[in-house]
């Protein structure tokens, strides 16, 4: 899954060239990064394992060296904190993401909330709603949610 996401996003990558792709790009990397923070912080903080994990999806899948997903990583906290509603973000996503991608997104999230080892209620109804809001189906939102655990115990 992580593979496919990656390609989709090298092909859209090769497909958009200049400023407005660019724009592009940096909007989806900020609103990925942004949900990724919201559903790190949902449990009442982000500790350094939730932050290592969304670094390393940043690099991993938007193919920013660790510095530039650090800072996108401190954009999006500071961001989180006056951010009043989810929609702005995933309307980003859903604009820049076909069907397949926004599925692996949600996989990407669920990665996050499991990065500390425990998932809270709240990020697990957080997830929920993202998917609802990302026309994602609980169906597809638990077989990602299935994958990430995975992921996270071959680590």
């Amino acid at each position: 899954m992580i593979s496919r996401l990656k390609k989709l996003l090298e092909v859209r990558g090769a497909r958009d060239d200049g400023p407005a792709a660019a724009l592009d790009q940096s909007e989806l990397n900020f609103a990925s990064a942004a949900l990724m923070v919201e559903a790190a912080g949902l449990d009442g903080q982000i500790d350094d394992g939730e932050r290592t994990q969304i670094v390393s999806i940043m690099v991993r899948q938007f193919l920013l060296d660790e510095d530039a997903a650090a800072a996108l990583l401190d954009d999006a906290e500071r961001d989180a904190e006056d951010a009043h509603d989810l929609y702005s973000f995933t309307s980003v996503i859903r604009r820049h993401f076909d069907h397949d991608e926004r599925v692996a997104m949600v996989g990407l999230l669920w990665e996050v909330c499991y990065a500390d080892g425990v998932l809270h209620d709240f990020e697990a109804n957080l997830l929920r709603r993202l998917a609802g809001l990302l026309y994602v189906t609980d169906q597809e939102s638990g077989e990602e949610r299935r994958r990430a655990l995975a992921r996270l115990k071959t680590k």
